[in-house]
């Protein structure tokens, strides 16, 4: 199944945690440690309360100082990864989630193409939305060779792969896959702070 129909499908548990998974490997374009988004994990758990998640998402928003939209100081990483958490909505709704996991989705791709610099080689005629035609055709599982990366760079492609294995496991597992999205999210974040450490050698 591709990640568009993932998303199409999964339930307000899975699009919370698709989304959160998102933000969670971009975090530290934010300045936010291993840990900060620990409390919106939690609230996701078996057993939390209906209202746990808009609480925690406004003290995680706190702590990163990221209660107002901003540009990223002209850094586009970094304002999208901004977005996708000044974007969360309060209410746990797949009403609501779902756009902002399908927003998250696309961020991060985003964000992936940008660190390892695909994004400055884009030709804009090829665009279809926000995402480079091979991409989206990727995203969409309408690759030409009939994979899910076909034309897409391999940090690109480990992202597309880590969205849609929170995703699958979610869908398989319900609330017990929560354990198993998380350690994707943690692996995607150290490739991730990797990647910004590589682009900041680059620019010095």
């Amino acid at each position: 199944m591709s990640l568009v129909e993932l998303i199409a499908q999964a339930d307000e548990r899975g699009l919370a945690v698709s989304g959160l998974a998102c933000l969670d490997r971009c975090v530290p374009l934010l300045g936010g440690d291993d840990e900060v988004l620990r409390p919106l994990w939690a609230s996701l758990a078996e057993g939390a309360g209906p209202d746990d998640w808009a609480g925690r998402l406004e003290e995680v928003r706190g702590k990163l100082g990221a209660a107002a939209d901003g540009d990223g100081d002209g850094d586009e990483a970094v304002a999208l990864a901004r977005r996708m958490l000044t974007t969360a909505p309060a209410r746990r709704s797949a009403a609501e989630l779902r756009p902002w996991a399908d927003a998250c989705s696309v961020a991060a791709l985003r964000i992936h193409r940008l660190l390892d610099g695909a994004a400055a080689r884009d030709d804009e005629a090829d665009q279809v939305g926000d995402l480079p035609r091979a991409l989206h055709a990727a995203r969409a599982g309408e690759s030409p060779a009939g994979g899910r990366t076909e034309g897409v760079s391999p940090l690109v492609a480990a992202e597309l792969r880590r969205q849609v294995a929170v995703l699958e496991r979610l869908s398989a597992h319900g609330p017990t896959g929560l354990r198993g999205a998380l350690e994707v999210a943690t692996e995607g974040r150290r490739v991730l702070r990797a990647a910004v450490s590589r682009r900041s050698r680059r620019k010095d």
